[in-house]
């Protein structure tokens, strides 16, 4: 990775000639596409870790996302089958509530996202929102995904 010197040789005749030399003006390329060649790779595989591990099928609304804060949110899913996971945790309905006090204790924001899936029952998710708050979350946003009606009478 660097510049060579290329020789001139001297012309055929008697006489020898200094030729002179000039610097070689290529750049070799080779070890920049290497190195982004396995940060390609590093990233590909990084990314797919970075998603909350419970399949939730969620349901769509027209709301647009919440902005982004700097401390890593709290996140509660409700799955399908009636599961709490606190994060990556499954806790039980009976002790959600200390856990959520105990981390609330500890953290400066009091948002907290609950994702459920939309085959849960109304009641169920007023549960966890009850039991959200009386854990000192009072800031809660429900996740959904994108793309679905507007109730005005058209589809997105």
């Amino acid at each position: 990775m660097g510049a060579g010197v290329i020789q001139k040789e001297g012309g055929g005749g008697r006489r020898r000639r200094r030729g002179r030399s000039r610097p070689m003006a290529e750049i070799n390329v080779t070890p920049f596409v290497d190195v982004m060649l396995v940060l390609l790779i590093i990233f590909m595989v990084a990314a797919p870790l970075l998603t909350v591990g419970v399949p939730v099928e969620l349901p769509k609304t027209a709301a647009n996302a919440l902005p982004s804060e700097q401390e890593e949110p709290l996140t509660i899913t409700l799955a399908a089958d009636g599961r709490l996971v606190l994060q990556s945790t499954e806790v039980s309905p009976g002790e959600l509530i200390p856990r959520l006090r105990a981390i609330a204790a500890e953290r400066t924001s009091d948002k907290v996202f609950l994702r459920a899936d939309g085959s849960i029952p109304y009641e169920r998710v007023m549960q966890v929102m009850g039991a959200l708050n009386a854990g000192g979350f009072r800031n809660i946003g429900l996740v959904t995904d994108t793309g679905g009606p507007t109730l005005d009478g058209r589809d997105e």
